[in-house]
């Protein structure tokens, strides 16, 4: 992209933010990046009925999660303020009497019981429901006169009733419809404030927006906004219109609705939670930028820089994604292991410090890299690690004893093993592994079940780390501890 390009992410705060937003922000943010240009955050609140309260406030705080830093926005100002539609009121009533005074708009009186008797004929005859344009043809002076005397109004854009309407798509390309079929739409509401259809257009020319990425539900109405740049005479931006997310079944477009299924399985659509259940922003921003857009048929492994580099419009593919939560896992693992020692720990611990758990950054230093490796979400250090921080673990007694063994056999394994144990200078994986082997050869027991029993006492887990290096962490005492208590347990069932 040669020359600098100015774009907006434009999102409504009507809930939470969900993945389709956030791919829209990252796919404006690397067109910015990538050509010198400027990303703008515009908040568009103009429909008062649906705002969410705080909804804007989770929606930066994603967008900065995720790296998306905004040059100009509601927050950081900039020349082509205000960044907020519900600022901006006054701005498209001059547009919107603009193009009234042109004829390509007229104020419309109908009240809502009129449109609803004309939407029930209209559907008792099988005709397709739209304004049947009662008011198109009042007279400027007429419609001046009856705002003036206080009459409840809208403002609708007059479609062309003949003809052909074309607009480009970048991904899809030429997209023609017929007038005929389109409806008067409001562009303007009763209270005052524009709709997306006028505000949105207004915007992206007053902020000198370049390239417009946006969902395809706004397809339909994709006619409409060409028109209206038409009707200012203004240029239009390359429209991108991008692929739907489709539930992980495959089948129908995914929804906010289904979330609460989702999180049941630990998997959501919406960025506080993929936060809250330990994923990564850089591998949430690897996933969703392979929803739709890749950069050849092999390479899956980008950070936010990368995508910087490669991103191209050229290579979006407006075919519809299905969500692949099972992908974002294989990502979160593989940033995981991108990770150095001591990021990895910095972002680890706070999971153990809100359970409740006591971290030596030292001993956490240790612990890193012999779980780096097994981690899918940075929260699968506590089922997986917590055992290092505990004064005490305690087993099932039942899970001590050994594979094929009885608890009388295990308990014979359990006492020679910390006879072995209290012997050596340290539990260190130079020091332990090989008296342990040498037992195991001598005893004619297998290794799973001696070292399945060890594992069991020390970790009180069937799945752990790599056993001799979780010992040498933990450090002899407290292994001699829980290995005096696994004999303890043993005892008590072989006596039953």
């Amino acid at each position: 992209m040669k020359n600098p390009a100015r774009v907006r992410f434009a999102p409504s705060p009507t809930g939470h933010v969900h993945l389709g937003s956030a791919r829209t922000a990252m796919y404006d943010y690397l067109i910015a990046k990538q050509s010198g240009g400027q990303f703008v955050l515009r908040i568009e609140d103009t429909d008062q009925k649906r705002y969410v309260k705080g909804a804007e406030e989770e929606l930066m705080s994603g967008l900065h999660w995720l790296g998306l830093d905004w040059d100009e926005g509601p927050d950081v100002g900039g020349e082509y303020g205000p960044y907020r539609q519900s600022e901006r009121k006054e701005i498209y009533q001059k547009y919107a009497r603009q193009l009234i005074e042109q004829g390509d708009a007229y104020y419309c009186f109908c009240t809502p019981e009129r449109l609803k008797e004309v939407r029930e004929k209209q559907n008792q005859e099988k005709q397709q429901p739209r304004y049947d344009r009662h008011c198109r043809d009042l007279s400027l002076a007429e419609a001046d006169q009856r705002i003036k005397e206080g009459e409840s109004h809208v403002v609708r854009f007059k479609t062309p009733l003949t003809g052909k309407t074309t607009v480009h798509d970048y991904v899809r390309g030429d997209i023609t419809v017929d007038n005929a079929l389109l409806d008067d739409y409001i562009i303007v509401k009763s209270d005052g404030l524009a709709l997306y259809h006028l505000a949105a257009v207004v915007d992206d020319h007053l902020m000198k927006i370049t390239h417009v990425i946006r969902g395809s539900e706004w397809l339909p109405t994709f006619p409409l906004h060409g028109m209206l740049h038409r009707a200012f005479g203004w240029q239009e931006p390359v429209w991108v219109h991008l692929s739907v997310f489709l539930k992980p079944s495959g089948k129908g477009k995914m929804s906010k609705r289904e979330s609460a299924d989702l999180l049941k399985d630990g998997k959501s659509i919406f960025l506080k939670d993929l936060k809250t259940l330990g994923y990564l922003p850089e591998a949430v921003n690897n996933w969703i930028a392979l929803m739709g857009w890749s950069l050849d048929d092999h390479t899956e492994f980008f950070n936010l820089e990368d995508l910087v580099q490669h991103f191209s419009l050229d290579r979006l593919n407006p075919s519809p994604a299905a969500i692949n939560f099972s992908k974002l896992d294989h990502f979160n693992g593989l940033h995981i292991r991108n990770k150095s020692v001591e990021e990895l720990a910095t972002l680890i611990k706070p999971y153990f410090l809100q359970n409740g758990y006591e971290v030596d950054d030292e001993k956490l230093r240790k612990i890193v890299p012999i779980i780096q490796e097994r981690l899918v979400t940075l929260d699968d250090c506590l089922p997986f690690a917590s055992f290092f921080f505990k004064d005490e673990v305690v087993p099932e007694a039942e899970s001590l004893i050994a594979k094929k063994l009885t608890a009388s056999e295990s308990l014979k394994i359990a006492e020679d093993v910390l006879k072995i144990l209290e012997s050596l200078p340290d539990v260190s994986h130079e020091a332990a592994e090989q008296p342990m082997r040498d037992y195991i050869e001598a005893s004619g027991y297998k290794a799973g079940q001696v070292f399945g029993l060890l594992r069991t006492a020390v970790t009180a887990q069937e799945v752990s780390p790599p056993l001799f290096e979780s010992m040498e962490i933990i450090g002899k005492p407290t292994v001699i501890r829980r290995m005096e208590k696994a004999v303890e347990l043993l005892r008590g069932l072989s006596e039953a």
